[in-house]
């Protein structure tokens, strides 16, 4: 239906409209209709019908034309009618965004080259806070009261355990802390039981035993450079994906999920990634080959973009917008673990399976 279906209708004039109600007007008569009916001209004229049932205008006297409206006054000047394009804004403070990564960067490389086990602890850390973070969002939004006590104590061994004892010790954690939410937890009444342990053994896995590959890639004699790959083509790939997305990005890739999130930036995350991938393999890693590099990139830019779009899930699951405040300009910690913890996995395996794993 076009707008002008949605207009008055123009009051046309002529003898049948020029009669008014006043104090010294004669009432319009009431006369019957075809059907013996009593019909009221002056109803037949508010509604515009004809008391006689024929046309309401008589036939000498064409109905008038309504008034033309008067032009905007942006009219005569239709370029000036559009609003003025507005510049791209990356939704957060870049500026305390770039302190404060390059602040975390600082720690971690510090960490790496000054002894392994202070890394390790720089991972455990990270691990307990991040399961910290998301016990707390999830009791808040869902009332899910998942044990943060064993989580965080079986956590933390699950990454000593990874480093120490390799996947072996890492399962071997994993099932005692999954054994320990469900234990810990009976202390409380049944209610809600097995939706807050569903949720502890999923923590577990999520945050403390994906962190543990971590730490498993520090156990090499290239240890540090295996770990350096990884968070740098984890960070490549996020830096490939925002920068070519801001200003290439038409595509949605995921709307429903990640609405920021192109196309066009997935592409930008693999070729950046691609490109540093066959680096680190040609000059960090030993018995690294560009190609094993070039592969390495594209499964990290896979991996890292499905962990974005895996912890923007459950944060639009949850209703919120970041997992904490503890990092301005970032989130939370989980809001900078959700590329890397589905990454560690990936990185581990495909090093173990390109150079092995001593």
């Amino acid at each position: 239906m076009n707008d002008s279906s949605w207009q008055p209708e123009p009051v046309p004039a002529g003898p049948a409209y020029d009669a008014q109600v006043g104090p010294h007007t004669r009432p319009m008569p009431i006369v019957p209709d075809a059907a013996g009916r009593d019909f009221d001209d002056r109803e037949a004229r508010d509604r515009g019908a004809a008391p006689d049932g024929g046309s309401p205008f008589r036939a000498d006297t064409p109905p008038q034309e309504p008034m033309p409206s008067p032009p905007p006054p942006h009219a005569e000047h239709p370029q000036d009618s559009s609003p003025p394009p507005q510049k791209k804004r990356a939704g957060r403070d870049l500026r305390a965004a770039i302190g404060v990564g390059v602040g975390l960067g600082a720690v971690i490389f510090a960490s790496l080259l000054i002894v392994k086990a202070v890394f390790v602890g720089v991972v455990v850390v990270a691990v307990v806070v991040g399961l910290w973070e998301l016990t707390s969002r999830l009791q808040e939004q869902k009332g899910i009261k998942a044990p943060l006590v064993p989580l965080a104590v079986g956590g933390a061994a699950m990454v000593i355990a990874g480093y120490v004892r390799g996947a072996e010790g890492a399962w071997v954690a994993m099932a005692l802390t999954v054994l320990a939410v469900l234990v810990w937890r009976m202390t409380e009444p049944p209610e809600d039981y097995l939706k807050d342990v569903t949720a502890g053994a999923f923590a577990a896995f999520y945050v403390p035993f994906l962190a543990t590959f971590v730490a498993m890639l520090l156990t090499a004699d290239d240890g540090p450079q295996r770990v350096i790959t990884f968070l740098l083509l984890t960070v490549v790939s996020d830096t490939g994906a925002y920068a070519v997305g801001w200003r290439f990005g038409k595509t949605k890739l995921a709307p429903r999920i990640s609405p920021g999130k192109t196309r066009e930036g997935l592409f930008g995350a693999v070729a950046f990634a691609m490109v540093a991938g066959a680096l680190c393999m040609e000059f960090l890693i030993d018995g690294g080959a560009w190609w094993q590099g070039l592969l390495l990139g594209l499964a990290v830019a896979v991996s890292a973009t499905l962990g974005d779009l895996g912890e923007s899930m459950i944060k639009r699951d949850l209703g919120i917008k970041d997992m904490g405040t503890l990092l301005p300009g970032h989130g939370g910690i989980m809001d900078r673990l959700d590329s890397l913890l589905p990454t560690a996995p990936v990185v581990w395996l495909l090093l173990a399976a390109f150079v092995g794993t001593g």
